[in-house]
């Protein structure tokens, strides 16, 4: 049930990233109205999220579990029936506040189901593959809704799954805390503010820049105050007796490589999904139907590899497994780097994005379990918030940062190829850095 909590906020994200054209028709939307539009629901989401951890930890899991449930469904019933752009943007702002809730709490409330923690680490490393898992059924599931009946319609899944999680609360999940012995963590109100304005204000930067140059001030002026927000959040962590993000809790560095890892495979889903929807609606003048059907070999790829990557990290290690996956993705980037003004869906695109798909699945179980592995059950909030940061601060910065890339070259498809080439070599380095910190302390 929590797993299926998990994937439906991700899933949120994307469901209305295929329908964003007939949204903007039928709301009479500008490009930056659209934009606002589509980063409603990530800028709370990802900005609240270390704040919904210590909640987590403070309060128990189920308490703001179910409080954040509450709030994202009433917000996506709302969502279904928005009447006006401000509406709409603004229940989805109100969306992923409950999300920014319910995910740390989700998996504050499986530390405690799953005490042993050999048992953990094993439902970690299957836990792993259920967010990119949401994101790309969203993406296939709104092409067909939009087609067929209504984008509306597709607020529907998050309502249903919130009422059938609610009531499966009381009978399915503990209402104490994981560690009852544990002291109540602060609450670190300003730390808090600081965190949650300055990653809402720099990812809103990093997103404009898709629309405007890096040079102009609506995209330099917000990165740079989220820059500063989080210098000050750093600060003042320091200052706290119970800072809201203890310092070192990031930098061990197996969680290093762990965080490292769930971001550029969060960045590397991102980059081809957007980039393979452009290209084969604008380059090769597919239907919005078909592009969507063109996404089914690479969930079907997310859905298989996601079964063996829990396995292969018990025998393997999570190290190992990561590493792997960080090499299968970088060869999948690479092939993807041949992209051409007609290249071939099937010879050309497909084995590339599957492999992409095989090898982030891997990044993801493995870096799942590395990034949560030997945290105390009174910081498994804190470890969720920390977590689903960097899950969502991947298809924010990663993809700005390769977009950039993209945007260097005068030619469109030369510019997605040098977008994908330049995400392989990403993933190279990434891969070699870890293997360094898995041989220096052995195999996770």
């Amino acid at each position: 049930m929590l797993a299926v909590v998990q994937a439906t906020l991700i899933f949120t994200i994307t469901l209305i990233a295929v329908p964003l054209p007939r949204i903007g028709q039928e709301f009479d939307l500008s490009a930056a109205d659209l934009v606002l539009v589509n980063a409603a629901y990530g800028l709370p989401y990802s900005g609240l999220l270390l704040f919904g951890g210590r909640l987590a930890d403070r309060y128990g899991g189920r308490p703001v579990f179910v409080l954040g449930l509450v709030l994202f469904g009433l917000a996506s019933v709302t969502a279904a029936l928005a009447p006006t752009f401000e509406a709409l943007v603004a229940v989805r702002f109100s969306q992923g506040v409950g999300a920014a809730l319910t995910a740390p709490a989700a998996l504050a409330v499986l530390r405690a189901v799953l005490r042993e923690p050999a048992v953990f680490g094993r439902a970690m490393a299957t836990w792993g593959g259920v967010s990119v898992l949401g994101a790309a059924i969203g993406t296939l599931a709104s092409g067909a809704v939009t087609t067929w009946i209504s984008w509306r319609w597709m607020f529907a899944v998050p309502v249903l799954v919130a009422v059938l999680a609610l009531a499966a609360t009381r009978l399915l999940l503990p209402a104490g805390p994981a560690d009852p012995s544990a002291s109540r963590p602060g609450l670190d109100p300003v730390g808090a503010l600081l965190a949650t304005l300055g990653v809402s204000i720099g990812s809103y930067g990093l997103i404009l820049s898709g629309d405007h140059s890096w040079g102009s001030a609506r995209v330099l002026g917000p990165i740079a105050v989220g820059v500063v927000l989080l210098a000050l959040f750093l600060l003042a962590e320091r200052r706290v007796r119970d800072p809201l993000l203890p310092p070192g809790f990031t930098v061990e560095p197996r969680r290093l490589v762990g965080l490292v890892g769930i971001l550029l495979a969060a960045a590397g889903t991102g980059l081809v999904t957007f980039l393979l929807s452009l290209y084969l609606q604008q380059q090769q003048d597919w239907s919005t139907l078909a592009t969507t059907g063109a996404f089914v070999p690479f969930t079907l790829a997310l859905i298989v590899v996601n079964r063996l990557a829990g396995p292969a990290v018990g025998r393997y290690g999570a190290g190992v497994v990561t590493i792997a996956g960080l090499v299968g993705g970088a060869v999948g980037l690479a092939l993807l780097a041949g992209i051409g003004s007609d290249t071939s869906y099937v010879t050309g695109l497909l084995p590339g994005a599957v492999l992409l798909a095989a090898g982030t699945s891997f990044v993801f179980s493995g870096s799942t379990v590395l990034t949560t592995s030997n945290v105390p059950a009174h910081q498994a909030g804190l470890a969720g918030g920390v977590m689903n940061t960097a899950m969502e601060l991947g298809p924010t910065v990663g993809l700005a940062a390769l977009m950039a890339v993209a945007a260097s070259q005068g030619d469109l498809v030369v510019g997605y190829a040098w977008a994908f080439g330049a995400g392989a070599v990403v993933y190279l380095a990434a891969a070699l850095a870890a293997a360094t910190v898995v041989r220096r302390r052995g195999s996770a």
